[in-house]
């Protein structure tokens, strides 16, 4: 019964730890990523030509993590993801990147 009880416990442990990311999606007639997105999947679809990522760049977010987004581009056509100094990256319809912050600017992670 114990060996029952543990097998249980850890698997409840993994699922916890394979939850997905939480999606959003930017506000309607809007070009820019909130700055509270942070952890989670941006999805895009019919997006604007181009999307700013939040200014100033973030350092950390709410919970003390490193500030870093996944976006997922829908298409139809291509989305660039820019910041005011230093950033841009070109996503193409069904490719997805993941970006994050060093708190002075922002980086692609490959």
């Amino acid at each position: 019964m114990k060996s029952l009880l543990i097998s249980l416990l850890l698997f409840a442990g993994q699922m916890v730890s394979m939850q997905p990311k939480h999606v959003v999606h930017l506000r309607p007639n809007s070009d820019a990523i909130d700055i509270g997105f942070a952890g989670s999947i941006l999805e895009l679809q019919n997006a604007p030509e181009y999307i700013h990522l939040p200014s100033p760049t973030p350092s950390r977010d709410p919970q003390g993590n490193e500030w870093a987004i996944e976006i997922r581009n829908f298409g139809p056509h291509p989305v660039i993801v820019i910041d005011k100094d230093h950033f841009s990256q070109r996503i193409n319809a069904s490719q997805t990147i993941h970006i994050y912050s060093n708190g002075s600017r922002y980086i692609l992670k490959r």
